[in-house]
């Protein structure tokens, strides 16, 4: 069975410099359920006809050329951060290292912010957050209410489009050529799990984003630094007296409000409704019926605008501080 080609933001990597981005979560199951975490990968290689895809930026709009011998290349936008451009030199990297032996790759990076379905939820940006929280509270039951809206978390036309290819890289190949597809994108089958790296053409990607993997040693000190940075920066954000001040305006506002606080240190108050909602969410919330749900939903969407109003100033303080304090949780 051809292997799914997949995004950017989790391709799996002994060496990457970027953090996780897990202060907007569902950091729980329900998370896999919210994001893009797999794009459907599709073919073309020795055989097929020569492809004319204009790649994807995940919005549609990246610009694209072409290298010689026919391998697709994004073009960088102006103005992104360090990470997406990683993104882009990773992936332009890998259709061209699939080119040279025989394969068409698409490359692919989500940029679009209006593409991240958390984004809208978090209430980083207020006017956006309420306009979502006003017909989809939390996004919780608004898949049973609207099944045929994408831009809902868990309904049925979310789960579609997050399903659906993004290319037809692979259509109308044998298995024999899926195979050796899946061996040149990401190394041949490794014996057993201990013997499992990065290989192929992701391999190559990677490394040309990255640089050379770092030795065992030298990545195990390198992930105790992230995670002490992370820890001093935890304690930063819950130890800055205005955002603890702000957090306990917060959390006095919310329980006048009859909403339970289960802590209040910053770094937790700005998820924490939801995710205290999301620890409690009935196992069939996914496929009630809209009859069940709507009532539900109307619940959620109370306690979401509520959420928002209480901590609107405190979430504008603590966003900025905590992009330049990067936190993404002691588990993280």
């Amino acid at each position: 069975m051809s292997m799914p080609k997949i995004s950017p933001h989790i391709k799996p990597t002994t060496h990457i410099t970027r953090k996780p981005n897990i202060r907007r979560p569902l950091v729980t199951a329900l998370a896999v359920g919210l994001l893009p975490l797999l794009a459907a990968c599709g073919g073309g290689g020795q055989g097929a006809k020569s492809t004319t895809s204009s790649g994807s930026s995940g919005d549609g709009s990246s610009a694209t050329t072409t290298t010689a011998n026919g391998a697709v290349q994004l073009t960088v936008p102006d103005g992104v951060d360090e990470a997406t451009k990683q993104q882009y030199i990773e992936e332009n990297a890998i259709a061209v290292c699939m080119k040279k032996q025989g394969f068409t790759y698409t490359p692919y990076v989500r940029t679009s912010a209006a593409a991240d379905p958390l984004a809208a939820v978090d209430g980083e940006d207020y006017a956006r957050a309420k306009q979502f929280r006003q017909k989809y509270g939390f996004g919780y039951y608004a898949g049973a209410v609207y099944p045929n809206d994408p831009n809902v978390p868990f309904s049925k036309a979310a789960t579609a489009k997050r399903t659906s290819p993004v290319d037809h890289d692979e259509d109308g190949l044998t298995d024999a050529q899926k195979k050796a597809y899946d061996i040149a994108l990401s190394g041949p089958p490794a014996k057993s799990k201990a013997e499992e790296k990065p290989g192929g053409c992701s391999e190559t990607g990677r490394v040309a984003a990255h640089g050379p993997a770092l030795s065992a040693a030298a990545e195990k000190n390198a992930e105790k630094a992230r995670a002490d940075a992370n820890h001093a920066n935890g304690l930063a954000l819950n130890g800055d007296p205005q955002l603890v001040q702000l957090a306990q305006q917060f959390a006095t506002c919310l329980t006048g409000q009859g909403i339970p606080v289960s802590t209040t240190q910053p770094t937790g108050m700005v998820d924490m409704v939801r995710l205290d909602i999301s620890r409690k969410l009935p196992e069939s919330f996914m496929s009630m019926s809209k009859e069940t749900a709507l009532p539900l939903l109307n619940k959620d969407i109370d306690i979401a605008l509520k959420d928002l109003d209480c901590g609107k100033k405190f979430r504008a303080a603590y966003f900025p501080k905590e992009k330049a304090k990067p936190y993404y949780g002691e588990d993280g």
